[in-house]
């Protein structure tokens, strides 16, 4: 049976590109629950960082445990944690080397990653960062439906590069035990059933998915960057998810 618990801790970790600020529309949304809800910035992604274009995969894990940490996450009180997109290695990482400080992970149109995925395996090896790309060529990597020009115009302001070492590290996962942990896909631009199906084939971004023991998937019909388009209705969703208990 499911139950619920009425003061979740959630960290919103955002995709590639992006930090903290994504979140805005659903932490305002969030605001009105009972629960800790906070949004951090990647190390690589803050724009005043003058180290940020050699911080690793490693660094990013080792960042969202730290804030973990400070939010005193426990083996007795752990989190939810909601990543969006490329956000999925670094805490693919943090699920292999810390199951048991998570209590779901919500994973906003992306997924978990099979031991040695590379984001980008394809980077040129002398490109240090690779920026936000045209929106023309945006559109076609990932669906922008529902974003208004308005939207766009604010994500490419505030788009920092994402680092090369980050794109190239391949990912290393060893603990079965993160095939344990509660799982939540939120989809957006791939309908679940069609995610699940790919799932079920093998598809190299998705044979992960196929691993995990407790998965529950959730429709939200829309791009890939729901925080924006649809912030009340995903802002939602985190809540009732980080909520259950079972």
């Amino acid at each position: 049976m499911t139950t619920t618990t009425s003061s979740p801790t959630i960290l919103l970790i955002p995709g590639h590109w992006l930090g903290a600020w994504a979140w805005d529309d659903v932490l305002e949304h969030l605001g009105t629950d009972h629960s800790r809800a906070v949004a951090m910035t990647l190390p690589g992604l803050d724009g005043d960082d003058p180290e940020r274009a050699v911080r690793t995969l490693d660094d990013q894990a080792a960042a969202v445990l730290d804030v973990l940490a400070g939010l005193e996450v426990s083996e007795d009180q752990p989190a939810t944690i909601v990543a969006h997109s490329g956000a999925n290695a670094p805490v693919s990482l943090v699920l292999d080397r810390h199951p048991e400080l998570v209590h779901r992970v919500v994973w906003v149109d992306s997924g978990p990653v099979a031991t040695g995925s590379v984001s980008a395996p394809d980077l040129p090896e002398g490109l240090e960062e690779l920026p936000l790309p045209p929106l023309d060529v945006l559109a076609q990597q990932a669906s922008l439906e529902g974003l208004s020009a308005e939207v766009l115009e604010h994500f490419r302001a505030r788009a920092v590069p994402e680092p090369g070492p980050v794109l190239r590290q391949p990912v290393e996962l060893t603990n079965d035990a993160r095939r344990k942990v509660r799982t939540t896909l939120v989809c957006c631009s791939i309908p679940s059933a069609q995610v699940l199906e790919l799932a079920r084939t093998g598809h190299v971004m998705f044979a992960e998915v196929a691993t995990i023991e407790h998965l529950d998937v959730i429709d939200l019909p829309t791009g890939h960057w729901p925080m924006w388009s649809r912030p009340r209705e995903l802002a939602e969703a985190i809540r009732s998810e980080a909520s259950r208990t079972g």
